[in-house]
């Protein structure tokens, strides 16, 4: 599969760790200049890394997607510094779990504003800089298997309810701007072993059992795992594939 991105910008929202800094050095492996925007303070020094250790040019801005006057100057930023961006992967997301009945305004605001409303604003950005331009694009926005199915045992239906909503937010746009040449499709990852759910598990140990029990292949992603899709879909490989949620959850959605 011919993946050579040289040429091309990518931006990858929560790209200061875990999976968008592993998909962002699987871009830049394929020779695409990135951008990362993160609230981490590290994140210039992240992209600053990238870029010495896979020659491409790369950009760190600090940034909080639900600030949409703030992520449309980002996306001016990267405009000008690397060229308009064509490949766009929105990892930026959070999860409060607890019982509904004690769910309050500020954590139901806070995760529906970052996963789905931060996933808009940076998408928005992003296809407009293409339809400005007239240019062509890719856009794969991370949703979950918990916008198809209730995890368990944790409780989280404000992170499950914003999930079903980016997938469906993928195909609304994919439709919209089909005829300018610009798709856009969402991911939906099982459990994924990354540094912050690692975190989770070594405060609750028995979740790791409970997890991987449910999963056909017996254990959880790795943030690798994932990358091979995205090269797909960013790629000219999938230039009939739009508006499309593509599962990948080592079988959990399947039983």
């Amino acid at each position: 599969m011919d993946t050579n991105l040289t040429g091309t910008t990518a931006v990858i929202t929560g790209g200061g760790r875990g999976i968008g800094l592993t998909v962002a050095r699987a871009l830049a492996a394929d020779g695409a200049d990135i951008a990362l925007l993160d609230l981490l303070d590290t994140v210039e020094d992240t992209a600053h890394t990238l870029s010495e250790e896979y020659g491409v040019r790369a950009l760190g801005q600090k940034l909080d997607v639900t600030d949409q006057d703030a992520t449309n100057t980002a996306f001016d930023v990267i405009s000008e510094q690397l060229g308009v961006p064509q490949i766009l992967l929105t990892a930026a997301g959070i999860e409060i779990n607890g019982d509904s009945v004690d769910v309050t305004a500020d954590h139901w605001r806070k995760v529906i504003d970052v996963n789905l409303t931060g996933t808009f604003f940076s998408t928005q950005a992003f296809g407009r800089g293409l339809l400005a331009n007239d240019l062509t694009g890719s856009a794969v926005l991370i949703a979950s298997m918990s916008g198809l199915i209730v995890n368990v045992p944790q409780w989280a239906a404000s992170y499950n309810s914003s999930k079903a909503a980016v997938a469906h937010l993928a195909k609304s746009l994919a439709v919209e701007w089909a005829s300018r040449g610009i798709r856009v499709n969402s991911m939906s990852p099982g459990y994924v072993l990354t540094d912050l759910t690692q975190q989770i598990i070594d405060r609750e140990p028995e979740l790791l059992e409970s997890w991987t029990s449910l999963i056909p292949q017996g254990r959880m992603a790795k943030p690798e795992d994932l990358t091979g899709l995205v090269r797909f879909l960013v790629s000219d490989n999938s230039s009939y594939i739009t508006g499309q949620q593509i599962v990948i959850d080592g079988g959990y959605t399947s039983i």
